[in-house]
């Protein structure tokens, strides 16, 4: 039998490399648009070093500017330069254009800079000039050809960015179906993007969806606040949140053409933090709570109901203030991020804020067009309070909806299902404390965590009853099946999500494996 110190290094290069993989693929879906349309940006040295304070693993850019490319060498970042729409012509008409593009661009810097992706136009469907738009896929084709000339064919993927206006029905997401004058060129792009494994790129932002329906409940829905879900008439699946629905419109669209195994990319979403007096939305309140809580729904590994089990690689927008945007006071109002690099709110992207491995969506209280806003990050359950639903003025409806956005957002709901030991009383309220107190003490106990838009209050009384034991009482530990991430089922309710934490399991297995051959 071989010394088990004698393999000592081996099995300490295993253990990080698994380590770093399983972390890095925890992290890498989660990008930032790094916009240049301003006066007041601090240096691109500056900006590096603030983003390897982060848990921002991607970075968009919308050109190629070189002393960004470089100054984010060697950090580890994965970047993604654009081509301007007013350089295609060239390069579709001209094979030598589009090396020459890749020569200057691309090959000095890689692979220090870790360039992973090239958008060629943004949003060029969107501008109806026909001429440009027949002119895009030979672009594409071109800067494909000049990536495999450079090497880089296979390392560097060709991409193009698209409006959410591509699709001519999108609610509800099941009946997602592209705009038809434009079904052509989009089948000879997703052709394209199939043989060369790139994703389609989209822009979802559902701060314009509530905009158009400004309702409160809309905005509940869209902010990922609690809410009594939409359920889509086609699939019969219970959508929590905008964000979900708006991707899978667009998987649905891809499905309906044949062309279900293209990935999507989120190019763009986020939430201003200011507008102007006649704007609907904008608010900190909204965009801390839109952007936190789309980070923890990507963190959770939930992914959306036609893709589950893995988050859909997301670009935030932005990084920081474009000032010298034209437009609407909001144009100017996504940055994360201040000039001097602080942050404009916490929308937990330090590395500090990362929770270990299965964090759950945090509610907010009541959500509001002016005053909604987000709970802080969650702490372990302490508490000897219980959180149950208040005793006058909560409705049936009212108590559903938080039913639903518990049991839909990472913990166990089987206690109250047929044969549970909570089940009986077989009542909507009965039902909603249950599951607004386990919500409580699974993703934290601050006060926050138990608001449920003003429905709920935090009460000393044990509310458990005969098997049914309502978790509290000071237990700093829940039962296993009440701290993992759930994802939503076809009924609104919860089953134990599979798909990273099954591949986690594997890489451990195979470590343990390897473990022992070395051994024998």
């Amino acid at each position: 039998m071989a010394s088990l110190t004698s393999h000592l290094p081996i099995f300490l290069f295993l253990f990080l490399f698994l380590t770093a993989l399983i972390s890095s693929e925890s992290q890498s879906f989660i990008g930032v648009n790094y916009g240049q349309v301003a006066d007041n940006l601090p240096p691109p040295s500056s900006t590096a070093k603030l983003l390897q304070s982060t848990s921002i693993k991607q970075v968009r850019l919308y050109g190629s500017d070189p002393d960004v490319i470089k100054a984010l060498a060697n950090t580890g970042i994965g970047i993604v330069i654009g081509i301007a729409n007013g350089d295609i012509p060239s390069l579709a008409a001209d094979p030598n254009a589009a090396a020459q593009w890749i020569n200057s661009h691309v090959v000095p810097f890689y692979p220090s800079s870790k360039i992973t992706l090239i958008n060629v136009g943004n949003e060029v469907l969107l501008s109806n000039d026909q001429g440009l738009i027949s002119q895009l896929l030979p672009a594409m084709r071109n800067v494909q050809s000049a990536l495999s000339a450079a090497s880089l064919g296979g390392k560097v993927r060709v991409s193009t960015v698209h409006a959410m206006t591509v699709l001519s029905q999108s609610d509800p997401p099941s009946s997602g179906r592209f705009n038809p004058g434009m079904l052509d060129v989009l089948k000879g792009l997703l052709a394209f993007q199939r043989d060369n494994a790139s994703p389609f790129a989209v822009n979802p932002y559902p701060f314009f969806a509530y905009q158009s329906d400004p309702r409160p409940e809309t905005l509940a829905f869209c902010l990922f606040q609690p809410n009594a879900g939409r359920v889509d008439s086609g699939s019969g699946i219970k959508y929590m949140n905008m964000f979900d629905a708006q991707v899978d419109a667009v998987k649905s669209a891809l499905n309906a053409i044949g062309f279900n195994d293209i990935d999507i990319l989120v190019a763009e979403t986020g939430w201003p933090y200011h507008g102007d007096s006649n704007e609907v939305g904008p608010s900190v309140e909204n965009a801390k709570a839109y952007n936190g809580n789309l980070i923890q729904h990507l963190r959770s590994m939930v992914g959306t109901p036609l893709i589950p089990g893995k988050p859909v690689e997301t670009y935030i927008f932005a990084l920081y203030d474009e000032d010298l945007k034209p437009g609407p006071a909001s144009e100017r109002s996504f940055g994360l991020f201040k000039p001097d690099l602080s942050p404009t709110y916490d929308a937990g992207l330090s590395k500090s804020s990362q929770t270990p491995s299965t964090p759950s969506v945090t509610p907010s209280p009541k959500p509001t067009p002016s005053t909604p806003s987000v709970t802080p990050s969650p702490k372990p359950a302490t508490s000897s309070k219980w959180c149950v639903p208040k005793t006058s003025g909560v409705s049936d409806a009212q108590l559903q909806a938080n039913l639903d956005y518990a049991c839909g957002h990472g913990i166990d709901c089987s206690p109250i299902q047929p044969g549970g030991a909570c089940f009986d009383p077989n009542t909507v309220a009965s039902h909603a404390a249950y599951a607004m107190n386990l919500y409580y003490h699974t993703v934290g106990t601050d006060p926050m965590n138990c608001d449920f838009s003003q429905t709920a209050t935090l009460t000393s009384t044990n509310p458990s009853y005969n098997a049914c034991v309502y978790p509290g009482g000071g237990s700093s530990s829940l039962p296993v099946a009440a701290t993992k991430m759930n994802e939503i089922s076809n009924d609104g309710f919860s089953k134990v999500r599979t798909g990273s934490s099954i591949r986690n399991k594997i890489l451990v297995y195979m470590f343990l494996f390897l473990i022992y051959s070395l051994s024998l």
